[in-house]
């Protein structure tokens, strides 16, 4: 062991590295690999906000902005919000632009977690929850949720692992990386407990618009939840801007407040081109995205079908852009079915337990790519899964 493992902070150190990483690098050293793997739209950001971008630079816009972000877009995220779902957040002391959804995320925790304060986390879940809850110093608390359920959350597995130390809760809807969404009865059942158990939910919802069976439900919107709600939402799956790093939280001052003062030390803002753009997003944006979102319906519905025909169960996810397919009955785990098929199939997908204990058995699948290489892909897992059920 080196010598200087004695300085890596001890969390950090027990800390395991990215599941969906290590396979997006394995493939990225192999010939003919389509990749299933990484959740980035294969769609290049609509031109007209590129176009943006290329305007703010042109009129020299490469200063930093106020911590909070630029007063445009922050009105333009409350008009957003208004427009969707009803609630007002006001631009002056109720938003923060965030450099993506990850780090209001990590200001999110840091802001409202003490040392020992628990957090709960519906799981299968984004690899980012549980290691920024420990690095904010809270102790991460697994709801497990499973395929007979459809992977929802209920307010009874919410109410069961409360403890007089639960401070938070997690709620990503829709769900990375299973697809699933919460049913709107659910959330207000959900709502009554978090009311009752006086906590924060911290609501994860950048595929808000990638929801394909009814409406979304934002969490802040039933009665009495904004206050206890920290919304996280941004541009990248939407309007294609991975990239670009730029997303934003919602709450009640006291939260934004104390978000800001972390932001401001550490980061201190969004980049200015960035924002702009994303001003142009949420005012003209619309079109392109929904002809986005026909796409990945038309992608989910292929893949989805395919994998039931080949034996392999996997329910109909309502929102994001992921398959979570069951292959527990190749009798492989998750991490040997990834590994074999990308040494055999050259497809890289993402081992369900990267997500979570209760993505055992799993494997998530991103349809965040064209029809022709998607179903190519599904022709060569249907060839290795044949051979194996």
């Amino acid at each position: 062991m080196s010598r200087w493992q004695k300085y890596i902070n001890k969390t950090v150190k027990n800390m395991p590295p990215s599941g969906i990483r290590r396979f997006f690098n394995l493939a990225a050293e192999m010939d003919n690999v389509i990749s299933l793997g990484v959740g980035e739209p294969d769609f290049v950001t609509p031109w007209n906000i590129r176009e943006a971008c290329v305007y703010a630079l042109e009129k020299g816009y490469t200063t930093y902005t106020a911590n909070q972000g630029l007063p445009a877009l922050r009105q333009v995220i409350s008009t957003y919000l208004k427009d969707s779902y009803n609630i007002h957040y006001h631009p002056k002391n109720e938003l923060l632009v965030t450099v993506g959804v990850s780090q209001a995320l990590d200001l999110a925790l840091r802001a409202v977690v003490e040392p020992g304060d628990e957090v709960l986390i519906p799981e299968p879940c984004f690899v980012s929850y549980v290691p920024c809850a420990a690095l904010a110093g809270g102790t991460p608390v697994y709801i497990h949720t499973s395929l007979e359920s459809n992977f929802q959350v209920t307010a009874e597995m919410v109410e069961k692992a409360v403890t007089p130390r639960t401070k938070v809760l997690f709620l990503c809807n829709p769900n990375n990386p299973t697809g699933a969404t919460i049913s709107r009865q659910n959330l207000l059942e959900i709502a009554e407990v978090v009311e009752k158990r006086d906590l924060i939910v911290i609501s994860d919802e950048i595929y808000d618009k990638l929801t394909y069976n009814g409406e979304h439900t934002c969490f802040a919107s039933l009665p009495g939840m904004k206050e206890r709600t920290i919304l996280l939402n941004g541009f990248s799956k939407a309007y294609a801007m991975t990239g670009w790093r730029i997303g934003y939280a919602a709450s009640n001052p006291d939260i934004i407040a104390a978000m800001t003062k972390i932001h401001q030390y550490t980061m201190l803002c969004a980049p200015i081109t960035a924002q702009m753009a994303a001003v142009e997003a949420l005012k003209n944006g619309r079109r392109s995205m929904l002809k986005m979102v026909q796409q990945y319906d038309r992608r989910r519905r292929l893949m989805v079908n395919a994998f039931n025909d080949m034996g392999l169960t996997c329910f109909e996810p309502g929102g994001a852009f992921y398959a979570f397919p069951d292959i527990s009955s190749t009798g492989m785990s998750s991490e040997q079915f990834a590994e074999e098929l990308l040494k055999e199939a050259r497809v890289a997908l993402i081992p369900g337990n990267a997500f979570g204990p209760s993505g055992e058995g799993f494997v998530r699948c991103s349809y965040a790519t064209s029809i022709t290489e998607l179903a190519e892909a599904l022709k060569r897992i249907a060839s290795f899964v044949k051979k194996r059920i």
